[in-house]
């Protein structure tokens, strides 16, 4: 993801150095459990604990020649321990190091984010307090309906991120399986007790029954929650923008002292946070569906999942973070106009009681299409 939506301590997650530390954690857990099953000598261990390095650019070198950057990766750590590397990687494959440390990195990265909407829901929680009485217009097809309070809009909006806080819980709960169970995932070149050593020290459970990868259904329904969550966020942008247009003009984002509209209208005070809120929630909608195409792979795996993964992985979870962030911003300092509300309000004037009076015509006896119409006529000419 490129800096200008990025937050740096979601984005340190998916960093190459972060990352490949993951994959050298999966991979010296894997060696200790070895040792534990009498396989590898302690003192090997040791040394293999002590040397470990991780070198990215000399991994990235030795990518140029070997077209593998697990192969690379396994290398150049190789090289930093010395001849005891050659139990490093034991009856393991590529899959088994990635997919168990992608598994933590979307674990650490929705632990991040439900920090996130929590932070969120305080913010909606003293906006919502602060204006639980005042009256604005409620609309339905943009079209002025009955009053009601710009607090229990805003605590709608509180009680919708506590569903998000919901569906990341899941997204954690999904993703939070590994597997080191080999070529195939048919445990033949290491035993179980490996698999369930490392995702007990990770915070893991082990896939019940992997291929050669972990089925590629958890990825795409993390995806999809971050794309629910994101699709929050938007509503709430959205109608902020229709608040702040000219004609209404009820609530508007902050505009910082300095900060200039239009290159050629000074006037324009326009809605420019929200919008990008709403661009980004289709860049996370785009993710998600892409992390569905991976579902399907051939076979036992193939890598068509890997370089969809390497953008829309790291994109998504940095993109959700950084939209609660600046969602959060706007909130945190939106100007409310309740005059402005009351004079909206005043447009309409008595015609929104229609429904008040539609029901006390019932009451008194009449039939409900003849007091409709009846309502209807004298409200079209109101």
């Amino acid at each position: 993801m490129i800096e200008r939506y990025s937050r740096p301590e979601m984005a340190r997650l998916w960093t190459d150095e972060y990352r490949f530390q993951k994959m050298l954690e999966v991979e010296l857990l894997a060696t200790e459990a070895l040792v534990k099953e009498g396989k590898v000598p302690a003192q090997a261990y040791a040394k293999i604990r002590r040397r470990a390095t991780i070198n990215v650019p000399r991994i990235r070198a030795i990518e140029q020649d070997v077209k593998h950057d697990v192969i690379a990766f396994v290398t150049q750590v190789g090289e930093s321990i010395g001849a005891e590397s050659r139990f490093l990687h034991m009856g393991l494959t590529s899959s088994d190091v990635l997919d168990t440390a992608i598994a933590v990195q979307l674990m650490e990265a929705a632990d991040l984010l439900l920090k996130d909407v929590q932070m969120l829901r305080q913010t909606l929680a003293v906006l919502a307090k602060r204006h639980a009485k005042t009256l604005m217009m409620g609309r339905s097809h943009g079209i002025h309906g009955k009053p009601i309070t710009f607090g229990v809009k805003v605590a709608g909006w509180s009680t919708e991120m506590g569903r998000g806080a919901d569906r990341l819980k899941q997204a954690r709960a999904v993703i939070a399986y590994g597997t080191l169970s080999g070529a195939m995932g048919t445990f033949a070149h290491v035993d179980t007790t490996v698999e369930r050593y490392v995702c007990q020290k990770l915070g893991l459970e082990g896939e019940p029954v992997a291929t050669q990868i972990v089925p590629r259904d958890r990825h795409a329904e993390y995806m999809c929650h971050l794309a629910v969550v994101a699709a929050g966020i938007e509503r709430i942008a959205t109608e902020i923008r229709h608040l702040q247009r000219t004609e209404v003009l009820e609530v508007e984002e902050p505009f910082s002292k300095g900060q200039k509209g239009s290159s050629a209208m000074p006037h324009k005070r326009n809605p420019i946070v929200c919008e990008n809120l709403c661009g980004l929630a289709r860049l996370i909608r785009g993710y998600a569906q892409a992390s569905l195409e991976n579902i399907a792979l051939w076979h036992e795996r193939d890598i068509s999942h890997s370089s969809v993964e390497r953008v829309v992985l790291p994109d998504a979870t940095i993109l959700v973070d950084f939209m609660f962030h600046r969602l959060n911003g706007v909130l945190a300092g939106l100007q409310v106009y309740p005059e402005n509300m009351k004079c909206n309000m005043a447009k309409t004037v008595e015609i929104i009681a229609s429904q008040r009076v539609l029901l006390a015509l019932i009451d008194k006896g009449w039939r409900r299409d003849e007091a409709y119409q009846t309502v209807q006529a004298h409200a079209m000419k109101a």
